[in-house]
């Protein structure tokens, strides 16, 4: 097996080309929040979906055998999705 390739640079050599000095406890004990620092570009990034106005899905943990998540997951993309799918027609099927 051959042996990882050393690199010719010392520590010393990367901390004269660095352009971020190391930080200090000094430099931690002064930092702020991002969103404090820059409001307004922090609300326009963290925008994301928001709050659904009338949930019809309930977050719930639920182990299933990995015989039946491995079938969906080969069918694609979508696979949690048509698991509620199945267990949606299974539900009606039980109430007819």
């Amino acid at each position: 097996m051959p042996s990882a390739k050393k690199s010719a640079y010392t520590r010393r050599d990367l901390r004269e080309v660095s352009d971020n000095p190391e930080l200090k406890e000094a430099d931690f004990a002064k930092a702020r929040p991002f969103s404090e620092v820059f409001p307004e570009l922090s609300t326009s990034i963290r925008k994301g979906r928001g709050p659904n106005k009338s949930p019809t899905k309930k977050l719930v943990s639920l182990r299933l055998s990995q015989e039946v998540i491995a079938h969906f997951k080969a069918t694609g993309p979508g696979w949690q999705s048509r698991i509620d799918a199945t267990l949606r027609k299974a539900v009606k099927r039980k109430a007819s």
